[in-house]
């Protein structure tokens, strides 16, 4: 499994269970949810380095979910991605501190590269703040 742990949430099911299904054929230790509220909840129980945030969700929306989770979460890494291209909810979840902003359909191998360097900025960031590296488990 990879060294780090990588939390989906999509309202689509049928791609959600999909993506997840895909990363873990890959190595990576995925889980997935279908919307923000579950998303804050599986937090609360479960460590993620990496979530990958759908902007386009009903009840909480993507960027309100990627604010939480930094208020929360600040070490957590999130990757918005999106159907609806909209330059507006990129500038607003890049400056809300998203580590990156993708198109769907993004390609499963620029997905995963993307999701590696949010890991390794997220190492970085923790070994600059004094803080030992996440532990896994």
């Amino acid at each position: 499994m990879s060294p780090f742990k990588v939390l989906v949430v999509d309202d689509e099911r049928d791609f959600l269970e999909s993506l997840v299904r895909r990363l873990q054929r890959r190595s990576v230790d995925a889980a997935g949810v279908t919307s923000g509220e579950a998303a804050l909840e599986h937090l609360k129980v479960h460590k993620a380095d990496v979530v990958v945030l759908d902007v386009k969700m009903p009840g909480m929306n993507g960027i309100e979910a990627l604010r939480h989770i930094k208020q929360l979460y600040p070490e957590v890494e999130v990757i918005l991605l999106t159907g609806h291209a909209s330059v507006e909810s990129g500038v607003e979840g890049l400056a809300l501190e998203a580590f990156d902003y993708l198109i769907k359909p993004v390609k499963l191998d620029e997905l995963i590269e993307r999701i590696m360097e949010a890991f390794d900025r997220r190492k970085v960031v923790g070994d600059l703040a004094g803080s030992p590296p996440p532990k896994q488990g």
